[in-house]
């Protein structure tokens, strides 16, 4: 499996241990965020995962900000990507199970690094359910043509 994960300055720290992580379970990972603390603007990092979980050149996307949220509001801006901004299991396993995420949007500054390492492994190994979530899953892109 490949992932894409960025972040700015505030997911730098969580972001190495989480590529630590997803190497030592042997994903390959691809890294398009930051590697300082020093002041940066997310969408230069965000877009760059999103372009690739919209052209399917990864499974799923990880992003972290500092609140996660101008994070998630730029990798929704691509209509192949379901972002899902979460800060605990119950929504981590949501957004796999109801909405298909594959974009999980880490809120750095609200969360440990424990809570971080945790999300990300249930976010891979939850599956989305189908069914009637996949109808409303279908009702989200907008047809620009």
């Amino acid at each position: 499996m490949k992932i894409a994960i960025g972040n700015d300055h505030a997911g730098t720290e969580y972001k190495f241990e989480i590529i630590k992580l997803l190497q030592d379970k042997g994903f390959e990972v691809i890294n398009f965020g930051t590697n300082t603390n020093e002041s940066m603007d997310y969408p230069d990092t965000i877009h760059l995962v999103a372009n690739a979980v919209e052209k399917k050149e990864v499974d799923f996307g990880i992003i972290l900000c500092g609140s996660g949220n101008g994070a998630q509001i730029t990798a929704n801006k691509h209509q192949k990507v379901r972002a899902a901004l979460c800060w605990n299991n119950e929504l981590v396993e949501l957004a796999r199970k109801h909405n298909n995420a594959n974009v999980l949007s880490i809120p750095a500054r609200f969360v440990s690094l424990q809570q971080a390492l945790g999300f990300v492994e249930l976010f891979l190994k939850t599956e989305f359910e189908g069914g009637r979530h996949q109808r409303r899953v279908d009702k989200i892109p907008i047809d620009c043509n």
